[in-house]
């Protein structure tokens, strides 16, 4: 891909990971943002996260690279963060999927 002034391909490697770092701090404190909220909202969630870090090369398995985002394991985070999802949010989270570029 060719970056062009405004491409985020310019951004330096370094600084975009301490932004990504920032970025999963937040979602480690913020655990009152639920992914459900934030798949109906932007399509994307902790799990996502999880999922782009193995796509770039992550040699961790999925619960693995779930751990690191969420900053415990998967069942300890369902546990006691995660909230049962109500209708509404998961008509919402199918609406913002389908506008997902793929």
């Amino acid at each position: 891909m060719e970056a062009d002034s405004g491409s985020i391909e310019q951004l330096d490697d370094a600084i975009a990971a301490e932004a990504f770092r920032r970025l999963v701090r937040h979602l480690q404190h913020r655990h009152d943002a639920q992914n459900i909220e934030l798949m109906g909202l932007a399509g994307f969630c902790r799990n996502c996260l999880a999922d782009w870090i193995r796509d770039a090369g992550f040699d961790g398995d999925k619960a693995a690279a779930r751990e690191l985002i969420h900053g415990m394991p998967m069942d300890e985070w369902k546990a006691t963060r995660q909230t049962p999802a109500t209708e509404a949010q998961l008509a919402a989270m199918e609406a913002s999927v389908k506008k997902n570029v793929r």
